[in-house]
């Protein structure tokens, strides 16, 4: 039964007021009862406390009496209900509408005295805030009641009355009154509560997430809101630190980022960037901090998130929303973007934050701002974080991996690596995927990218590898795009699957052995050069992964069998050998190999065999009796060879390697072959080789290609043997090639036609690099037409070897040899050992005297000139080459010839060139003072009579490959990467060290390296023999200079002084003729657009040569030479011509444009720019009057329409602006330019008349522009109210004389 409070109380007047407007309280844990509508409650109770003599203060008493009681105060807040009486009477008083009723508190706080009411139940949060054992949480049912009040009577004594609680309560009750704040105070009281809790938030840093929360729900007027949003922001930026609880930090990072104004997103962006340290990719003292208090609450009992990584990928999404939907703050992430960050912004829908995030990205990897170890930290630490974001990571890694820049490339290789390793096996699969298709792609660079990862990949997982094997089989249907050593890494990756560790590639084996049987079986050579070397490849891996006696047999009887199907070709059979040589060179395996491969074969090509012939290059003339020699001749000569001539430097090779390996590097067995004789022909018969028949002349020279390779492979086989009678017979032998290749030249020239044996037998046939057969000599020293791609390579080396021969040398020359640079894919490789050989120093001729006959090894200029054109073409290949973007659709393979080079890194090869710096300096300075010598014993003049002219090429070609091969070193992409530093440093360091070896500094820092090689490179300015070799100290200077940092300007005076000096000095070959020809024109336009690009005035210098130099020709006689610029004469007019207009017309791309904001000092500085450039074209326009060829007419044309459309885009609007304040500048300016646009109107008229279609292809775009001009210049006018001034007339035709 129910218990009345009327019978504990009688006589109080709260208890008889309730009792009378219908509420009655109930005892115990029963819910009070309400009769009436709780409006007609409310309006009874207030009518009967205005009618009692001593309201309010007696009820109020009596109310705080009878809640003292825990259990009625816990009834008084929980909602009333209906009484039985209420529910059986019908009345209209006694309705009650409606199935919720309010609490008796909250309809108390509905009537005038709810003040004191309110006072009276705010100090019971403090009193009562544990949580009841039914789990009713009394405080909160306190403060629910304080909200959306229907008036409240005196607001700011609430207010303070709450902010008192907040300082007395526990922070669980502190929490929810901050929370309720703008639920419970109006909205005059918002601003003052505001500043309240950016105090608090300066004291307490436990409560940032309910502050931030109830201030974005205040109502502030905008002056206050940008106040106190401010100040928050720097409070919520100082409450990031290792105080703050992890989850916490979402709900600030919002309240921040959500709240920022788009002129403060920069600084704000920057230091939440700072707090969260997000450039380390990881919240380091915060999540450290939190962790550890997270791991104390999990010990007590309190769940915690997964260690931080929830809270973590909140804050991420947070920045992702504000990244998505404010474009103020991506721009600001963009500009101080991180990892994770970036990420995020590809991770958008908004194209531009796309391709903002992919860009940015390249650029801090170019400069190391995000390096390797970061990106491992950010996978290791956010591993769950990262997941979220896969899609993009796949994403960014593929752009990357297809970029031309190698740094690029390898941080897309990491990131691929990374997610592999981090992530679960779908995310593997999408990896593996990936990389596949990279490999398919058929782009050379991306191709070998992806084999190499996949093979770390199958090195350092192979168990996780392994499951996507058939993946990695895919890439087999696709080995016809792919070259020879893309072929070795793809059978090298399968093979390690198939046989290694892991047993579940178990399943293709039997595949491989399919294919690899298929394709020996084949009679196309393609696919049994891919049969051998994938067989070969895999015999690699199966030794190297597999041990027992059963696989030993397996691995005889593959190799028998590719033996086998390659014996009856003696390409595929010399591949064998190459591919097994190559092997050894790699691994080191399979000692027992040669006594496999010792045939009995193998005896014909190395014994003794008489045959009338001439015994030649014997270097062992004191073992005459008993010696061995090389059966050439005899075996290109046997009708039934059974062992072919191609075979012989391929076997050679394999059994070189094996001797290496049985022996550790020692050569003793078979020292003997290195100065044994070859069997040859007597090489007299060269001299007559055009009485001889076609056929003769074709032997003739395969003989001496056979022999040339026999040396090449020789000279591979000992130059690391220290003997210093080996050494002198490798020298000697590369002094044979160096003869042997003149002979060939005068073979090859009478030979029209004529196809080369093979001499790199993995890749394809090279006949499409042979010059054609059009002509049997070539004309002033120019190559024939290539049937396939010339590349940079052979023009470069054809410059080198050709460009220093004056004309009359040329056409005698030309009827003793052609250039062997479009053969060198006929040559047997040179290994990069090859290259110690420069170490034995140089000897010129100059310097010989009889006590140099001694056995001291030295190089001659021949042999050096010989090993600096390979190792410049090694280098070219290594490491200035960009593979990435070559095109699958080109045919030619540019890797003919550099199988060897192919298995070292570009690190590796820069690395060994760097060791071998000291010596090149040597060669250099050698170089260097052979020409002063020369000029100081001949008064300086180049041409004297009784120089050796011959002697003098050599050495000055030696002079500019040398300077070549510095500046492909300095050149490589990979020293901008951080991880290259100290290698750069310590290049940088050898030519510093040259400078003053007494006084070498090795502790000096990068900038002072770099200044004292700078200087040192600069001292070889005076020496220079010719233009092109001039070219290449500036090109190398102009590298160096990059890496001066903040100094990169400070160099530009002395290279521009320099290039003009260079320009303004006459160039004399050795047999006393000027220098001239295409290449030596291509080489002056290249160093004049140097001088032009790197001075500072560029209006100023063009306007030097054009309005000085000139004149100066055109009063000289006909074959004289500028007196200023004496490289400027009627033959090279074209170059300057052309130089200067390109020049003048990217200089005035490059002036600002004009606004109409600019103040007059900026004007009167842009408007005297655009003077000078007028003038300037103008001197320009009117050279044609006096050199009026086609070529010049076409550079007039062509430049002088890019000149126009930069006059009426970036001109006239300056003109628009500046017209009123220096009309007279403006319209002398627009005088002169019109005596150009009218001389343009003539070129227009004659190339019409003379119908060129090389010239009337220009003349519509510049008929247009020129029209567009006078419309706009009238514009002008109209603009600045003078269109009176404007008249427009007819132009009468002339021709260029303006006649």
């Amino acid at each position: 039964t129910k218990s009345s409070v009327q019978d504990s109380y009688p006589d109080s007047v709260f208890v008889q007021f309730l009792k009378e407007s219908g509420v009655t309280l109930t005892a115990g844990s029963t819910a009070n009862e309400i009769a009436v509508d709780q409006v007609i409650f409310q309006k009874r109770l207030q009518q009967q406390l205005r009618k009692h003599p001593r309201f309010p203060n007696e009820f109020i008493s009596a109310l705080e009496t009878y809640i003292e009681d825990p259990e009625r105060f816990r009834n008084c807040l929980l909602p009333c209900v209906p009484s039985s009486t209420s529910q059986q009477d019908n009345s209209s008083e006694c309705f009650i509408s409606g199935s919720y009723q309010e609490s008796l508190v909250r309809l108390l706080l509905g009537i005038e005295i709810h003040s004191p009411v309110t006072f009276l139940i705010t100090d019971g949060i403090v009193l009562c805030y544990s949580v009841s054992e039914d789990g009713l949480n009394v405080p909160r049912l306190i403060i629910n009641q304080l909200k959306w009040l229907d008036r409240i009577v005196d607001g700011k004594d609430l207010s303070s009355k709450l902010m008192q609680m907040v300082s007395v309560a526990p922070v669980e009750i502190q929490r929810d009154i901050i929370t309720s704040l703008p639920e419970i105070l109006e909205d005059s009281q918002h601003g003052d509560i505001a500043k309240e809790l950016n105090a608090l938030l300066q004291q307490n840093t436990q409560l940032p997430v309910p502050i931030l929360d109830a201030l974005s729900s205040l109502n502030l007027s905008s002056a206050l809101l940008s106040e106190v949003l401010l100040n928050m922001q720097i409070s919520s930026l100082k409450s990031i630190g290792p105080s703050v609880i992890l989850e916490d930090l979402p709900v600030i990072v919002k309240f921040i980022l959500h709240s920022i104004s788009a002129s403060d997103a920069n600084e704000v962006v920057c230091d939440l960037r700072k707090k969260l340290e997000l450039e380390q990719c990881v919240l380091p003292a915060v999540l450290q901090a939190s962790q550890s208090r997270m791991k104390s609450k999990a010990m007590s009992g309190v769940p915690s998130c997964n260690n931080g990584q929830d809270s973590v990928a909140l804050v991420l999404e947070v920045i992702k929303s504000a990244i998505r939907f404010q474009k103020t703050i991506s721009e600001a992430w963009l500009k101080v973007v991180d990892l994770l960050v970036l990420f995020i912004l590809h991770s958008t829908n908004a194209n531009h934050s796309r391709r903002g995030a992919e860009r940015v990205l390249r650029v801090k990897v170019r400069k190391g701002l995000i390096q390797e170890n970061l990106l491992q930290k950010t996978f290791k630490g956010h591993a769950q974080v990262m997941r979220g974001y896969f899609p993009s990571i796949l994403a960014l890694a593929q752009g990357l991996l297809r970029s031309p820049d190698c740094c690029v490339v390898s941080f897309g290789g990491h990131m691929y690596k990374q997610a592999f390793t981090a992530f679960d096996s779908y995310c593997q699969q999408e990896v593996v995927g990936s990389l596949v298709t990279h490999a398919c792609s058929g782009v050379s660079g991306e191709v070998d990218v992806a084999l190499e990862l996949l093979c770390e990949l199958v090195s350092q997982k192979p168990a996780e590898m392994s499951q996507f094997t058939v993946f990695v089989k895919g890439i087999l249907d696709y080995m016809d795009n792919l070259t020879s050593q893309q072929i070795r890494r793809l059978f090298h990756l399968l093979s390690c699957l198939a046989f290694g560790q892991e047993q579940h590639g178990g399943h293709i084996q039997d595949d491989m052995h399919i294919v690899i049987r298929k394709q020996l079986s084949s009679t196309v050579p393609k696919y049994k050069r891919i049969g051998i070397i994938g067989a070969v490849m895999m015999v690699g891996s199966m030794g190297a992964c597999r041990y027992s006696l059963c696989w030993c047999f397996t691995v005889m009887a593959l190799l028998e069998l590719v033996r086998s199907c390659s014996e009856s070709s003696p390409e595929a059979a010399a591949l064998y050998y190459d591919e097994l040589a190559n092997l050894l060179w790699l691994f080191h395996l399979f000692v027992s190999i040669p006594d496999f491969l010792m045939t009995p074969h193998v005896c014909v090509s190395l014994s003794p065999f008489v045959f009338p012939a001439s015994v030649m290059h014997n270097l062992d003339e004191d073992e005459s009796q008993g010696g061995i020699a090389i059966n050439l001749l005899p075996l290109m000569t046997q009708d039934q060879q059974r062992v072919s001539p191609l075979c012989l430097s391929s076997f050679f090779r394999l059994l070189r390697l094996c001797e290496e390996v049985q022996h550790q590097g020692d050569l003793e067995e078979i020292d003997a072959l290195l100065g044994c004789p070859l069997i040859l022909t007597d090489m007299e018969v060269v001299e007559k080789v055009e009485s001889l028949s076609k056929a003769e002349r074709e032997f003739l020279c395969s003989l001496l290609f056979y022999t040339i390779n026999w040396f090449r492979e020789t000279v591979n086989a000992f130059c690391k043997q220290n003997d210093p009678e080996m050494k002198m017979k490798v020298v000697t032998r590369i002094q044979n090639i160096t003869y042997l290749q003149s002979l060939l030249q005068t073979c090859l020239a009478a030979t029209p036609g004529y196809t080369p044996p093979q001499a790199n037998f993995d890749g394809e046939s090279a006949e499409g690099m042979i010059p054609s057969s059009s002509s049997a000599l070539p004309k002033k020293g120019k190559k024939g037409k290539s049937a396939g791609e010339i590349s940079k390579l052979d023009c470069a080396v054809d410059r080198v070897s050709l460009s220093l021969f004056n004309e009359k040398e040329k056409e005698k020359d030309a009827k003793s040899g052609v250039s062997l640079s479009s053969y060198w894919p006929f040559f047997r490789e040179l290994d990069v050992e090859v290259l110690s050989v420069l170490q034995c120093g140089l000897l010129s001729r100059t310097l010989l005297d009889t006590e140099l006959h001694s056995k001291e090894v030295q190089l001659g200029p021949a042999e050096l000139l010989f090993l600096l054109e390979d190792m410049w073409r090694k280098l070219d290949f290594s490491l200035a080459s960009a593979p990435a973007k070559k095109a699958p659709f080109l045919k030619t393979d540019r890797a003919v010839g550099f199988a060897h080079l192919q298995q070292k890194n570009a690190k590796e090869i820069a690395t060994y060139c760097i060791e071998l710096l000291p010596t090149l300096c040597t060669h250099l300075e050698n170089c260097h003072n052979h020409f002063q010598t020369l000029l100081s014993e001949h008064q300086g003049v180049v041409d004297a009579p009784g120089v050796d002219v011959k002697e003098q090429q050599l050495m000055c070609s030696a002079y500019q490959l040398l300077l070549q091969v510095l500046h492909t070193t300095f050149s490589w992409a990979g020293f901008s990467g951080p991880e290259h530093r100290a290698l750069l440093k310590s290049a940088l360091g050898v030519l510093a060290g040259r400078l003053k070896e007494d006084e070498t500094d090795l502790t000096l820092d990068q900038l002072s390296r770099w200044e004292h090689a700078f200087e040192y490179l600069q001292n070889f300015r005076s020496t220079v023999p010719s233009l092109n070799t001039a070219l290449c100290l500036i090109q190398l200077l102009i590298v160096l200079s990059q890496y001066g940092g903040l100094n990169h300007r400070t160099y530009r005076e002395q290279i521009t002084t320099l290039t003009k000096r260079f320009l303004c000095q006459e160039w004399v070959t050795a047999s006393g003729e000027k220098e001239r020809g295409n290449k030596y024109n291509d080489a002056l336009q290249t160093l004049l657009s140097i001088y032009l690009e790197h001075t500072d005035d560029v209006l100023k210098a063009v306007e030097e040569i054009a309005g000085e130099g000139v004149p100066e020709l055109l009063n000289a006689a006909k074959d004289a030479n500028s007196r200023s610029w004496p490289t400027l004469n009627r033959q090279t007019f074209l170059v300057y011509y052309k130089s200067m207009m390109a020049v003048l017309e990217r200089a005035v791309r490059k002036i600002p444009p004009s606004k109409q904001t600019d103040n007059q000092e900026v004007q009167s500085e842009k408007l005297l720019t655009w003077n000078l450039a007028v003038r300037d074209f103008h001197i320009l326009i009117n050279l044609v009057k006096m050199f009026d060829s086609r070529p010049v007419l076409t550079v007039c044309l062509k430049y002088g329409r890019l000149f126009l459309e930069s006059f009426l885009k970036l001109g006239m609007p300056l003109l628009d602006y500046s017209f009123k304040k220096h009309k007279e500048d403006v319209q002398s300016l627009l005088k002169t330019f019109q005596l150009s646009t009218r001389q343009l109107h003539h070129m227009c008229g004659h190339s019409k008349i003379r119908q060129d279609t090389g010239l009337t292809n220009h003349v519509p775009a510049l008929k247009k522009n020129l029209e567009q001009f006078v419309y706009r210049v009238k514009a002008m006018l109209t603009l600045n109210h003078c269109q009176e001034a404007f008249w427009l007339g007819n132009l009468k035709n002339r021709d260029l004389k303006v006649r």
